[in-house]
């Protein structure tokens, strides 16, 4: 049994450009992956300044690429994040969702995700008031699939720590008040779960009264510590067994979009082996796919050093000699590692916080 695999471009810090996005789904798409959701969080007309249009040349853009996902085979999402509108769902923001979802219908969108992830709730009715939000959108949406990201999408109490202790029984409310159709997104045991499993995912669906959509945290590398490394392994503690219990699976990419096909292949690979799957060599035949054999051979030399030391840990010899090393390579995904070797890819605190 298999469960659709999408991209959810849900990360902090630098965007990618729509080569980059074009070029992953073209990779991706012979192995499954069946949507795309685009959210990244620069984004300040998802998020920030949501009240505001995209700039014409923007959403235009947007219509290109939702066209370009559904010639590949994909269906194509925009993420939503009203900054806290559920802190006050007034007249004044009723009329500008209205116009955003109407921007939204024109751009072309087959599933709309209104994310409430990370922001701070002052109200202890959170869980009515999204319900209410998600239901009023509905009416006014033209798009097929309606999914929402909760305020606490996973037991993680780091989530209580930094944006207030989440209300009783949170997730029970939001279950039973939402209509049945509309999906719901979930990280797992933690925001970046380490495994995620058949009885976790089983427990969450009870909770929620629905199959819920994977928000995998694997192999995003946003954020100021994890910047540091290159999330390049193939994917563990993902059981096949997984799929019984979930109405999709979606991967918030790495900072790299060429190297984040390569353990994006291998999750497509772990759900079509099943217990067959080992993820070393999973990753040497994605890497060898992406990258050929000898740029392949190279990464998996430096995986420790790549993924494990990080750049903290990287002696400035070290460094140099992995510049010489990744320069002969006339490749983007030697041009990715080049770029995050010298920095271009640090996400600070302060990116965080403001985007």
């Amino acid at each position: 049994m298999s469960t659709t695999l999408g991209i959810i471009e849900g990360f902090y810090g630098p965007v990618w450009n729509w080569q980059e996005r074009q070029q992953l789904v073209r990779t991706l798409a012979p192995h499954g992956y069946g949507f795309y959701l685009y959210a990244p969080k620069a984004d300040v007309f998802l998020r920030r300044r949501w009240q505001e249009p995209h700039p014409p040349e923007m959403a235009s853009e947007l219509a290109e690429f939702g066209r370009f996902c559904r010639l590949q085979g994909l269906r194509f999402g925009i993420g939503l994040s009203p900054f806290e509108i559920f802190n006050r769902f007034d007249d004044a923001a009723r009329v500008a969702l209205a116009a955003k979802l109407e921007m939204l219908d024109r751009i072309g969108i087959d599933e709309l995700a209104i994310l409430f992830d990370d922001m701070r709730a002052e109200t202890p009715v959170l869980a009515e008031i999204q319900a209410d939000i998600m239901h009023w959108i509905r009416e006014r949406t033209q798009a097929r699939y309606l999914s929402v990201c909760p305020s606490y999408y996973s037991d993680d109490p780091v989530l209580d720590r930094v944006f207030g202790e989440r209300p009783t029984a949170y997730l029970e409310t939001l279950g039973r008040r939402l209509d049945h159709d509309i999906q719901v997104f979930w990280t797992g045991e933690e925001v970046c779960s380490r495994e995620v499993s058949p009885g976790h995912l089983k427990r969450v669906g009870e909770r929620l009264g629905r199959k819920p959509v994977l928000w995998d945290n694997y192999p995003v590398n946003d954020g100021d510590r994890m910047s540091r490394h290159l999330h390049l392994r193939g994917f563990t503690g993902r059981p096949a067994a997984n799929a019984a219990y979930l109405s999709g699976h979606g991967i918030n990419p790495a900072l790299q979009p060429t190297l984040t096909s390569i353990p994006a292949i291998t999750l497509a690979e772990s759900y079509r082996q099943g217990p067959e799957y080992q993820y070393g060599q999973a990753f040497r035949h994605a890497a060898k796919e992406v990258l050929g054999r000898e740029l392949a051979d190279q990464l998996h030399a430096d995986l420790l050093v790549l993924q494990d030391a990080g750049l903290g840990r990287i002696s400035e010899e070290k460094r140099q000699s992995l510049m010489r090393t990744y320069d002969a390579y006339d490749h983007p995904a030697a041009s990715e590692i080049l770029r995050w070797l010298v920095g271009e890819y640090q996400v600070t605190d302060e990116m965080v916080q403001t985007q």
